[in-house]
């Protein structure tokens, strides 16, 4: 682990989640906070403690790194634990722009190693239950997807609200949704383009609003919002398709109509249980035994392509291309 900070104590969470896989297990933890390799001892009994990662790398034999630190640091430190042989997961989101993500992919590739994104959240019971259900074709073909996350209040005066360290505004919550989207619709991606405002928090760096609105290639549109500004909110998500559609607003299940010969049906779906372990379940087999790997860098580098395309459209006020697509 590097980094084992109290926030959500993700630390012993990745930890636990690594012992619970057979053939892997947490040997070792780099943080400067004292502190906090004193809780690592205490919480995960017999593990080596480093008050740097260059330390780590010098003198333990771990031979995957998770990189648990603030978003502008992820590339410089996942490229030094590559260029030394260590696999590398990152959290999310994998880095700030496509040319740190990039330089990640070349680093894995050059050393032969494995980089991947802590994508948990593709295995939400929410998203799991929705994918099965566009999957099925109860809707139809999809040719719009429209998620929205956030309400109104300060953005927080922590690093994640401070645009240097953070991305902005559309790094934190909107990572996940764009994976999803991008898992949702998987055709290639036209062009996006951004709305971003700046208009209330004027103490915190990160945007108040954010918007991207992704066109792919086969007409489709999806659209995102992330904002600390909507004082009345909308469906986490809805979903057009040629033979219905899906609202999801929470609580549980989400709804579903259809077209079915001839008549208009509706129903509740819901959602399949949540399992973030599978990621690192998903992760062991293809380390230990060669399995396809589910979160691909490249698939990460397109989140960040398109936030970063996003917030390029709105200072341009044009629709922007992603890289690599």
């Amino acid at each position: 682990m590097i980094g084992y900070g109290g926030a959500f104590n993700m630390g012993k969470a990745h930890a636990n989640w690594i012992n619970g896989v057979e053939g892997m297990c947490t040997v070792a933890v780099a943080d400067p906070d004292l502190a906090r390799l004193e809780a690592a001892k205490q919480e995960l009994p017999g593990v080596q403690t480093f008050k740097s990662m260059d330390e780590l790398l010098k003198k333990s034999d771990a031979n995957l790194v998770v990189i648990i630190t603030p978003h502008n640091t992820h590339a410089p430190l996942a490229v030094k634990a590559l260029r030394a042989g260590r696999h590398v997961v990152l959290e999310k989101p994998m880095c700030i722009t496509t040319a740190e993500a990039t330089r990640m992919i070349e680093a894995a590739n050059e050393n032969k190693v494995t980089c991947t994104v802590f994508h948990n959240r593709r295995h939400d019971g929410d998203y799991l239950a929705i994918k099965e259900t566009m999957e099925k074709g109860t809707i139809g073909e999809v040719f719009r997807i429209e998620a929205f996350g956030g309400g109104y209040g300060h953005p927080g005066k922590w690093w994640r609200a401070d645009k240097k360290i953070s991305g902005g505004a559309m790094y934190d919550w909107g990572a996940h949704f764009v994976d999803w989207i991008l898992n949702l619709n998987p055709k290639k991606i036209v062009n996006v383009t951004g709305f971003f405002q700046k208009r209330q928090w004027m103490d915190a760096t990160n945007e108040d609003e954010t918007e991207a609105v992704i066109r792919f290639e086969n007409g489709s549109v999806a659209s995102l919002q992330i904002t600390h500004l909507a004082a009345v909110g909308k469906p986490r998500w809805r979903i057009l398709g040629t033979k219905g559609g899906i609202l999801d607003e929470g609580g549980g299940s989400f709804k579903v109509k259809s077209w079915y010969e001839g008549v208009m049906w509706e129903t509740q779906v819901r959602y399949k249980n949540t399992d973030w372990a599978d990621y690192y379940r998903n992760l062991g087999k293809h380390l230990l035994e060669g399995a396809p790997l589910e979160v691909t860098p490249e698939s990460a580098r397109r989140v960040i392509g398109v936030i970063e395309a996003a917030e390029k459209s709105s200072k341009l006020g044009k629709a922007v291309e992603v890289p690599f697509e």
